[in-house]
């Protein structure tokens, strides 16, 4: 079996899960429990800090046959976004697929109904990426959008989408992970994984990572192979 980062093995499958960002996950876990879903999302905010697995979080939620708001992890759909294979919940990297074709595609399969579960989730990264033509495209589905689709978009830098988007989108800013949220975590992981380690070492790599989960489990990695699992300030 191939190695996986441990970004990766460990995203969170849960709210509870997640570090950090601890308004956005109560603010949307009352709005489930309310079921009061937007149709739009604006997830904004560093790199790192966790604005995709959130967004896939909420798919989840809207999604789990357990129950509207749940997370099981259990039934088919959760397993399904789990594995990124789910066919309601689309991601699109607007980096690479930012022109107005692109969100025309997009657009034209917006009608059918849902495949597996009960709401069709489009989480587009990087949404600063796409063209002015791609943005006015989309502006319409956002003004009138069908009952059972929800847009989440994700960036980090919210200041170069049109006004217009931002208008017709509930925003939430992502802040940085504070570095004790991030130590724990960390520290979590690495007793799972049984890697040895100074504290300190932690958060010499915490402290270089600037806020990001992601950036700091991806040096923590490099830091396990280089120190042969040992990670020390000496090593």
């Amino acid at each position: 079996m191939s190695y996986r980062a441990l970004y990766r093995k460990y995203r969170p499958l849960t709210f509870e899960e997640v570090a950090g960002q601890t308004q956005i996950v109560q603010t949307l876990k009352n709005a489930l429990k309310e079921n009061k879903i937007a149709h739009a999302y604006l997830f904004a905010g560093p790199r790192g800090t966790g604005k995709t697995t959130m967004a896939r979080l909420l798919a989840k939620a809207l999604n789990c046959q357990s129950g509207f708001g749940h997370q099981c992890n259990k039934c088919e759909s959760c397993l399904a976004i789990n594995e990124g294979t789910h066919p309601d919940v689309i991601e699109i990297d607007a980096a690479s697929n930012r022109g107005i074709d692109d969100i025309r595609d997009l657009i034209s399969k917006i009608k059918y109904s849902p495949v597996l579960g009960k709401y069709k989730v489009y989480i587009i990264d990087e949404v600063h990426m796409m063209t002015t033509e791609a943005f006015n495209a989309l502006l319409k589905t956002l003004e009138e959008p069908p009952a059972n689709v929800v847009f989440i978009l994700a960036t980090t830098e919210p200041y170069k989408l049109m006004p217009t988007i931002l208008s017709r989108v509930q925003r939430y800013d992502f802040d940085k992970v504070s570095d004790e949220n991030i130590l724990e975590k960390v520290k979590d992981i690495l007793v799972k994984e049984n890697v040895a380690f100074e504290e300190d070492a932690l958060k010499e790599i915490i402290s270089l990572a600037d806020g990001g989960v992601r950036d700091t489990l991806s040096m923590v990695d490099q830091a396990i192979v280089y120190s042969d699992m040992n990670i020390t300030m000496s090593s």
